[in-house]
């Protein structure tokens, strides 16, 4: 009878269950080589293992030089958002506050398209206006930020048509449940906003123009409701 040839699997899964094979026969594993991965030619085993480690050391500095970007990335958010916060709270004229939020978020987030809309509230135009009972029942509806294609929102209708991605950010006085604004951001880049993205920049933004923009008035229909 002859004997089977073993199969590059049946070896593998040998190698796998006699972790000592290597250890009993020490010339063996002095003596293999194996392709180079980016050259025509043999290497050992052993430097292999340290072409493999050198490898994975430079994915790991590129993955560390990222975190450290977005590290310092965030933190001059962070650091342009407690400016922006202050400059609300000491601006004295209510009315000039929804432009105040447009201008510095599109700067600080450097978007190209950044709109706030309001309702049943007194203020400037084109930031106060009447709004469609759609778009302020979907406001009402949305309890996190809505990020994702600018196809999926109802308030894309604020965009152009550039606008490949989006986040919607309802507006509600602490603690409400009837939203009395928008804010949406819009972005080019179909990946900036995405539904899988964390949205805790935006909800906290949400809240801070939110607490802003109650000092405007109310109307006198939203009092009567």
């Amino acid at each position: 009878m002859s004997r089977l040839t073993p199969t590059a699997e049946d070896v593998a899964v040998f190698l796998q269950t006699n972790p000592d094979f290597f250890q009993e026969h020490a010339h063996i594993f002095a003596e293999l080589r194996v392709p180079h991965p980016h050259e025509a030619r043999a290497i050992s085993l052993g430097e292999r293992q340290i072409l493999t480690l050198r490898a994975r050391c430079k994915e790991l500095e590129w993955k560390l030089a990222g975190l450290l970007h977005n590290a310092s990335g965030n933190e001059r958010i962070a650091q342009q958002l407690m400016h922006w916060c202050c400059d609300m709270l000491a601006e004295d004229d209510a009315g000039a506050l929804p432009a105040l939020v447009e201008d510095r978020l599109r700067g600080i987030f450097e978007l190209p398209a950044v709109v706030l809309r309001l309702w049943d509230k007194e203020g400037p135009s084109p930031w106060v206006q009447d709004i469609g009972d759609a778009l302020k029942h979907y406001a009402s509806t949305l309890q996190t930020p809505y990020c994702g294609p600018t196809d999926g929102c109802p308030a894309r209708e604020w965009l152009d048509d550039s606008a490949q991605s989006m986040a919607c950010v309802a507006l509600r006085a602490e603690g409400g449940i009837t939203a009395f604004g928008v804010l949406v951001l819009g972005s080019e880049d179909p990946g900036r906003f995405t539904s899988d993205m964390g949205t805790d920049y935006l909800t906290t933004i949400g809240r801070l123009a939110a607490s802003a923009l109650q000092r405007l008035p109310d109307t006198a229909s939203a009092d009567l409701a």
